[in-house]
């Protein structure tokens, strides 16, 4: 086949060899004894039919030697890279994804000196030529020929056919990427296609599609960008002084920059002055004026981790990602309007409750441990070397392993060499007071970073709108720019509030608030399919102890008794195949059953298996929502900027909005009850959510819901309302990493969080009204879910102790307070895997129990695959613009 190829190009090439010889034969014969002037003209006469027979092969194409040329079609609707915008629900703008960064605009919307500094700059025959300048072409050879002074004569349409078509980049064809054919050929194809842009558009749409395509530096694109990036202002506010050095640019962005080159920026703008003055656009006395006069910057350089809702947007960049490939939509160059469900306001309180909250847990979690180390085993031992398996799985340290494959030596030495590196800080705003994330420059080596960072706990919240699915809040982590992954999409195990699911399935089953199970001692045998065995399973209440009475699920579930709870969900009338259907009916997406095993374990009933805060938010939505689940909805429409300024929407989520009836009304009601109980009734581990939302509890019913895991890892806490649910994860990077005392309950460290965020969002008199409001009564008799009063036992986070010991405020006006991370590094790695238990504080470990945003972002970027139950993220961020 290769020989029979290689033949009929050999072939064809001897073929074409021998007609263009034959031809030049004949050519010179015609003008043989002819006179000198028939020569001449004829000699003419065959090279301007040679131009237009090499116009016409470059314009087709000829025998793919010169690159496709763009159609008429692409020509009249041309493609531009415009960036795409994410806004909240409120309107706000979160972000932008991007190739180019650049946001068109029309003709009206530029102040007009622009447009008259660049033409009389740029290309002063702009409104006279027809796409080609020639007189500009022969006065540059004649200066070249001269006096050696090569300078350019391509016009305004040229320049604009070069950036918008690529034609020096792309479909360059065969002779193209011969040295010297393909300058040649390029500068032919813009000569062609300008002429035909001038053919299609009005002198007006060419300046301005060229403003709006043109690259003005520091990743401004199209005059929109560029004066928002530089002067923080639009295109019609713009000053003649800042026109001009907008133009001064476009000679060379770099050695032009007002930022980095302030005097040849001002050199430059001057001469863009003058050239407005010689042509008539400025008066000699304005000029003189303004030529001293200094540049007054105001840079607005957009970075990926700018502007609130970080997490969210990485989300929302996931979700779009796959929406787009599976629509054959660029999410980085259509110019799309992604409409989102987060609210700006509500963001913002609960950003706030995250760092006010946090940072007095930082203050207790350092109290507890100091500098010792806080990793530590089941039996509250130190684990050996476990800040360097930690270190192993940094990008530096791979780094220096690639660089030293054979000397561990060298790598042992960088690690312990100290370097300069910021760390994550609590700080204190100076204006406002509020306590925020701040950075500190220290010397430190790597390993003592990764032991520093360890120290920090960490959380996640969100909030839903449980009749709609509507996310209206989302915090992934404390900080962003330090730990990009994010804790609300983190695998972790539920504790004690994964009974709400139990006892729903108990609700459904027949059984009311007012059905009773005993408190006393509970043992069963349970299969371990991993070690192919039976073994004895008991469950144990948080404070080791049993009532040895008849209790009500009612107060079992608001005093979180763990017996009752197994109890229950092993009823004959349950059953943990149906404990687990109604929790994935409701909202959690997870696998509910341990690996190897084909069916739910009793374990299950105390939160054995992994789920994540964002699945568990919005299955207790199932509840407000009277049994309706809805999918987490992020992004509510989805539309495009036609060329035209005309908009085109792609997606709509109320033509693929889904609902189904996971529980009963009644079922649900009932659990509405018992989470409201959590807060009023005696021994609720919610009581202390009152003195957050108390003043409120008049007009709107608020329930809720703590939950612990073994040895304090995991803290939870999820808020309910009728219009609002909001859950709350607090915990270490690793599971090994966590308080030692009740102080890591979930009443002590993840509620407060929750308590405060429903305490600014009802404080906020603008959000007040949407989230106001009471459960509806289904008219069931009160005796089947208001029981008598039960002796109270203490159980899980005893309610008669403070929610959380206050700090005495140790941060002065701007002065730092705690502070520690992995720097730029990060928490990355695997875990030296802390034992996976499942009930809460002092139950023991069941049987069968496995544990678990040139195209970047400036929103950060962002992949969120989820890694194993307690690993943290691998740091592999995407490198695309947003």
């Amino acid at each position: 086949m290769v020989r029979l190829k290689n033949g009929f190009w050999s072939r064809l090439w001897s073929n074409l060899c021998r007609w263009n010889y034959s031809f030049w034969q004949w050519y010179k014969s015609i003008y043989v004894g002819r006179p000198w002037y028939v020569k001449a003209v004829s000699g003419l006469c065959t090279m301007v039919v040679s131009v237009i027979l090499l116009l016409i092969a470059v314009d087709i194409n000829f025998l793919w030697l010169f690159g496709k040329s763009p159609s008429i079609n692409e020509i009249m609707h041309p493609k531009t890279n415009n960036a795409s915008y994410v806004y909240s629900a409120d309107g706000v703008l979160l972000c932008k994804y991007y190739d180019e960064n650049r946001t068109p605009v029309k003709y009206n919307q530029v102040n007009p000196l622009f447009f008259k500094a660049l033409v009389d700059t740029e290309d002063e025959r702009f409104y006279s030529h027809h796409g080609v300048d020639y007189t500009g072409m022969l006065a540059a050879v004649k200066d070249y020929v001269i006096h050696r002074h090569a300078r350019g004569a391509s016009t305004i349409t040229q320049q604009l056919v070069k950036n918008m078509f690529k034609v020096r980049s792309t479909n360059r064809g065969l002779l193209g990427h011969v040295p010297g054919f393909g300058i040649l050929i390029s500068k032919i194809k813009e000569w062609i296609l300008a002429t035909k842009v001038e053919l299609f558009y009005d002198k007006q749409d060419i300046i301005t599609m060229y403003a709006n395509t043109v690259d003005f530096g520091n990743n401004a694109f199209g005059i929109k960008t560029a004066a928002r990036t530089y002067y923080n202002t639009t295109p019609d506010s713009l000053t003649l002084d800042q026109c001009a050095v907008l133009v001064g640019l476009l000679k060379a962005t770099s050695s032009y920059n007002p930022r980095s080159n302030p005097e040849r920026s001002q050199w430059r703008r001057n001469v863009v002055l003058w050239n407005m003055v010689t042509h008539g656009d400025l008066s000699q006395a304005r000029y003189n004026e303004m030529k001293n006069e200094p540049t007054q910057l105001h840079i607005n350089i957009e970075t990926p981790n700018d502007g609130r809702a970080l997490y969210f947007r990485n989300a929302v960049h996931d979700e779009m990602q796959a929406w787009c490939e599976e629509n054959d939509v660029d999410f980085y160059t259509d110019g799309l309007k992604i409409y989102t469900t987060v609210d700006s306001r509500v963001q913002e309180h609960a950003e706030e409750a995250v760092m006010q909250q946090m940072y007095q847990v930082q203050h207790n979690f350092e109290r507890r441990w100091g500098s010792d180390p806080c990793w530590v085993d089941n039996k509250g031992d130190s684990i050996p070397g476990f800040p360097q398996q930690v270190l192993r799985t940094t990008d530096y340290y791979k780094q220096m392993v690639s660089r030293f494959p054979h000397n561990p030596d060298s790598v042992n030495h960088y690690m312990n060499t100290p370097h300069k590196m910021k760390l994550f800080m609590y700080d204190r705003d100076r204006r406002t007071g509020r306590i925020v994330a701040g950075y500190r420059e220290v010397n430190m080596s790597p390993i003592d970073s990764v032991r520093h960072m360890l120290h920090f706990m960490h959380c996640g919240l969100v909030a839903i709108e449980p009749r709609t699915g509507f996310v209206r809040a989302w915090v992934g982590d404390i900080d962003y720019t330090t730990w990009k992954y994010d804790k609300v999409k983190s695998m972790r195990q539920p504790g004690s509030t994964f009974k709400l699911f139990v006892y729903s399935a108990a609700m459904e089953s027949g059984m009311t608030p007012c059905s009773t199970e005993r408190d006393d001692y509970l043992s069963m045998n349970v299969f371990n399919e991993q070690k192919n065995q039976w073994e004895q399973y008991t469950p144990r209440n948080a404070n080791g102890d049993f009532s040895g009475q008849d209790m009500s699920l009612r107060q079992a579930f608001v005093q979180s008794i763990n017996v009752v709870a197994v109890r229950t969900g092993t009823d004959e009338r349950v059953g943990m195949e149906k404990v687990r259907k109604t929790a994935q009916a409701m909202g959690i997406k997870s696998p509910l059953v341990p690996m190897k095993a084909t069916e739910a374990k009793p374990s299950l009933c105390l939160g054995a298996m992994d789920v994540n805060l964002l699945e568990l938010t919005n299955a207790y939505g199932t509840v407000a929502n009277y049994g309706k689940e809805h999918d987490p909805v992020l992004v509510t429409k989805i539309v495009r900027v036609e060329p035209d300024g005309s908009e085109t929407v792609l997606y709509n989520y109320k033509d693929h909005q889904q609902e189904e009836q996971a529980i009963s009304p009644q079922s649900a009601f009932y659990m509405q009850q018992m989470l409201m109980a959590g807060i009023t009734d005696a021994g609720g581990t919610s009581n202390n959510l009152e003195s957050w939302v108390g003043p409120y509890m008049s007009t709107t019913d608020f329930g809720g819901k703590t939950g612990t895991s073994q040895n304090h890892s995991d803290a939870w806490f999820v808020g309910v309302t009728p219009n609002l649910v909001a859950g709350v994860w607090v915990g270490g990077e690793y599971r090994s990493i966590h308080f030692t005392s009740t102080q890591g309950q979930g009443g002590k460290t993840a509620m407060p969080i929750c308590g405060a965020f429903f305490e600014k969002v009802f404080q906020d008199s603008r959000l007040r009204p949407s989230y106001t409001g009471r459960f509806v009564s289904l008219g069931l008799p009160p005796s089947s879910y208001d029981c008598d009063p039960q002796p109270v036992v203490r159980n899980d986070e005893p309610a008669d102790e403070p929610a959380m010991q206050e700090v005495t405020d140790s941060l002065g006006a701007g002065e730092p307070g705690a502070e520690g991370d992995l720097g730029d590094m990060g928490a990355q790695g695997t875990q030296q895997q802390a034992p996976a238990a499942a009930e809460e504080p002092g139950a023991e470990s069941p049987a069968g129990n496995n544990g678990g945003h040139k195209r970047h972002n400036n929103a950060g970027g962002g992949s969120n695959a989820t890694p194993p139950a307690g690993q943290p993220s691998t740091g592999n961020e995407p490198q695309r613009k947003k």
